[in-house]
């Protein structure tokens, strides 16, 4: 829509998670380290928790495009109660059959798929996406498909990615020894001022910006009205982009942004943006 007045070759704000846009801000950097040291040590468990909208799905992508030919991974993404037991989330995510079967069965089957890749040199690897709708049975169930581990050998690890909940559901007292077994975890917090700025940029840059779009006001403004959260500086950049395009304006203002602001509050819309501090006065000058 906008891309071609701001001389852009894609859309830099999209909310859908892509790797190729990854900004490496340092708490970012330090939990994709993380998700690396988990898989190279063997970790039984490794956790990483964020606020809606940090970026935790982003880095599990980019993770996924690394992953070892040495490594069998199953993704299993947004699994809830009352769809489906959880060993059938696993097999299909393993690319295995889910039929309907008795449990003992479906059982037989998961723990023989483990030891076949294990006997050719491999490790089966099960990430859990929105974590935090896992139930404490759940928890408990993927601690004891755990024990299939032996001795000194990790046949299976576990990676849990979730909102800061699956922390609180962690310390339940039921789940002490799950948490036992947790030994990589990393909680993202949101984004900085500074991080912002760079972010924005960042994003424009790997969409072809030729000129910058965002003046270093706009970003802190920008920074102020998201709370620094990823997925709304992307929501209100693209707004803006949007809004830009409209008024023919090749550089998105404090004022603009403002304008655009005041608008979409005045309707009721977009919520989630927090306020703005008042905009600096002009003081006349005496003569």
């Amino acid at each position: 829509m906008y891309e071609a007045f701001y001389g852009l070759k894609h859309r830099p704000f999209l909310t859908v998670p892509d790797p190729d846009f990854l900004f490496w801000a340092e708490q970012h950097t330090l939990a994709f380290t993380m998700l690396r040291y988990g898989l190279m040590t063997r970790a039984p468990i490794t956790v990483i928790t964020g606020e809606i909208g940090a970026g935790k799905t982003t880095l599990l992508r980019q993770l996924m495009r690394e992953i070892p030919a040495d490594l069998v991974v199953g993704l299993v993404s947004n699994m809830q109660a009352g769809r489906g037991e959880l060993l059938q989330w696993v097999m299909m995510a393993l690319g295995q059959s889910a039929a309907e079967e008795p449990y003992v069965r479906l059982f037989q089957r998961f723990q023989d798929f483990v030891i076949e890749a294990y006997a050719q040199g491999k490790r089966v690897v099960l990430i859990f996406d929105e974590a935090q709708n896992l139930t404490v049975d759940a928890l408990e169930e993927l601690r004891m498909l755990s024990n299939i581990n032996a001795d000194k050998d990790e046949l299976l690890q576990l990676v849990l990615v979730g909102q800061p909940q699956l922390r609180d559901l962690l310390a339940r007292p039921e789940l002490v020894q799950f948490a036992q077994r947790v030994s990589s975890d990393f909680h993202l917090t949101a984004l900085g001022a500074q991080d912002v700025e760079r972010y924005v940029l960042h994003r424009l840059e790997v969409a072809g910006a030729a000129w910058r779009i965002f003046p270093a006001r706009t970003c802190a403004l920008i920074h102020e009205a998201t709370r620094g959260v990823p997925r709304l500086v992307n929501i209100l950049c693209d707004l803006c982009l949007v809004y830009g395009f409209a008024a023919e304006t090749k550089v998105i203002d404090e004022h603009l942004l403002r304008e655009f602001l005041t608008g979409a509050k005045r309707r009721g819309i977009y919520e989630q943006f927090a306020p703005l501090s008042e905009a600096p006065k002009l003081v006349r000058q005496a003569t």
